[in-house]
C-alpha cells in the first residue's frame, strides 16, 4: 500500500513538473533565426520645430448681442401686425399699428384748446398794453394796470401749457406706430390683432434678438487670470466656438474675439466671468445653446513639439522612448522635460532634438534597451 501511495505522489510531481515545463515554453520570449528576442512592433513620430497655439478650453452659453422686448408705449387695440413670427427685421422698421384715432381726437382738441387760449393771450396783451399807456396819464389807477397784465401773464402760462399737451399728443400719436427698436431676429408673437395692448401687457408684442453678432458667455479658473490679461494687452484674444467633443478634432462653428472680461471674480466659485462676440455669418450659433470655447492667449513659435501619446509617466517624472536608429533599432528611455501640454502636441524644452523619433504606440511592451521594429502609421 505504501509503494501504490509513493508512485502516485511520484506520478503527480512528474506531472506539475511537465505542467511548469510547458507553461515555460510557452511564455518565453520568441526566438529569432539568431537566438534573440523577437523585436517588439511599434509606431513612431518624429520631433518637429513649429508654432504652437496655446489655448484655454471652456464651456460657454450663446446669448444674444443685444435682446430687446417690443412693448407698447400707450393703451389701445391693437389694429395690425406688419411682420412675420421668426421675421429678421430692421432697427426703424413698422411691426405693428394701435388705432390712432383717439389720439389724433385728443391731439386735435388741444389744438382747438391753444387757438382759444392765444386768442385770449392777445386780448389781455392789448388790454395792459391799454392801461399801461392810461397809467402814463394819470387816467387810471396803476392797480388796474397790474391786474391787466396779470392777466396776459397768466394767459402766456396756459399758451405754453396748451402747446406742451400738443407736444404730448404728438408724441402719443407717433407711439401708435410700433417699430423695432433694434435690428435682429423676432420670436414668437405674444398678442395678436384686435386684443387691447398697453404698457402693462405681459411680455410685451414680442422679442427681438441680435444674432448677427452673436456672444457667448463663459467662465475660467481665475488662476488663468493672468495668463488673460497678458494677452488682451497684446492685442484682440481670438477666440474659437465648437460643437463639442474633442476641442482639437470639434467642428469648428464661428470664430470671434474677446469683448470683455468681468470686473470681479466669482467667490462662490472662484471663477472669472468673459464674453466674446462671434460675427455668426452662417447662424451656426443660437441664443441659449451650449457651446465649447477655446480662447488663444499665446503663441509659441519655434517650440519642439511630439504628439501627446508618445509622453510617458515614471516615478521620476515625464519620459519617452526615444529610438536610437541602426540595422537593430532599440529605444532607450528619455526624460524629457515639458513646457506646454496641450490636446495635439506637447512642447518639449529639453531631452529631445529636432528629428528624433519617439515611440506612440506599442509602448506597454518595451523597456530600456529593447529591440523594436518600427511598422507604419507614425507620423
Amino acid at each position: 500500500m505504501a509503494r501504490r501511495r509513493g508512485r502516485i505522489i511520484g506520478l503527480g510531481l512528474a506531472a506539475l513538473l511537465a505542467a511548469g515545463i510547458a507553461w515555460h515554453l510557452a511564455h518565453r520570449p520568441t526566438a529569432t533565426a539568431h537566438g534573440g528576442a523577437a523585436p517588439a512592433l511599434v509606431e513612431v513620430a518624429t520631433a518637429v520645430t513649429g508654432t504652437v497655439p496655446v489655448y484655454l478650453d471652456a464651456l460657454g452659453t450663446v446669448v444674444a448681442d443685444q435682446t430687446v422686448t417690443v412693448q407698447p408705449m400707450i393703451t389701445g387695440p391693437l389694429q395690425s401686425v406688419l411682420f412675420h413670427q421668426g421675421q429678421t427685421v430692421a432697427a426703424g422698421q413698422l411691426l405693428a399699428r394701435i388705432d390712432p384715432a383717439p389720439y389724433k381726437a385728443a391731439l386735435a382738441q388741444a389744438e382747438a384748446k391753444l387757438a382759444q387760449d392765444q386768442a385770449a393771450l392777445h386780448n389781455a396783451e392789448l388790454q395792459a398794453r391799454q392801461y399801461a399807456a392810461l397809467v402814463r396819464q394819470n387816467y387810471t389807477s396803476k392797480q388796474q394796470a397790474a391786474t391787466a397784465e396779470a392777466t396776459a401773464a397768466e394767459d402766456r402760462a396756459q399758451v405754453r401749457q396748451d402747446q406742451a399737451s400738443i407736444e404730448t399728443d404728438h408724441i402719443n400719436l407717433g407711439y401708435t406706430r410700433i417699430t423695432a427698436p433694434i435690428g435682429g431676429r423676432t420670436g414668437i408673437l405674444n398678442v395678436n390683432a384686435g386684443n387691447i395692448v398697453g404698457p402693462t401687457t405681459s411680455g410685451g408684442i414680442v422679442t427681438i434678438n441680435t444674432v448677427q453678432p452673436i456672444a457667448v458667455q463663459f467662465s475660467l479658473p481665475q488662476q488663468d487670470l493672468p495668463a488673460i490679461q497678458a494677452a488682451m494687452a497684446a492685442g484682440p484674444v481670438p477666440l474659437e466656438a465648437t460643437a463639442g467633443g474633442d476641442p482639437a478634432t470639434a467642428p469648428v462653428l464661428d470664430r470671434g474675439t474677446l469683448e470683455v472680461l468681468d470686473n470681479t471674480v466669482a467667490a462662490s466659485t472662484g471663477t472669472l466671468t468673459l464674453k466674446g462676440r462671434f460675427p455668426n455669418p452662417k447662424l451656426a450659433l443660437w441664443p441659449g445653446a451650449f457651446v465649447d470655447v477655446r480662447v488663444r492667449v499665446r503663441v509659441i513659435a519655434g517650440a519642439l513639439t511630439i504628439p501627446p501619446v508618445a509622453l510617458q509617466q515614471g516615478p521620476t517624472g515625464s519620459f519617452v522612448y526615444l529610438v536610437k536608429p541602426g540595422p537593430k533599432p532599440t529605444v532607450v528611455m528619455r526624460p524629457v522635460e515639458i513646457g506646454y501640454q496641450g490636446s495635439t502636441a506637447v512642447v518639449i524644452t529639453k531631452g529631445l532634438q529636432p528629428g528624433d523619433q519617439v515611440v506612440t504606440e506599442g509602448t506597454s511592451r518595451l523597456h530600456d534597451g529593447a529591440a523594436v521594429k518600427i511598422v507604419p502609421g507614425g507620423g
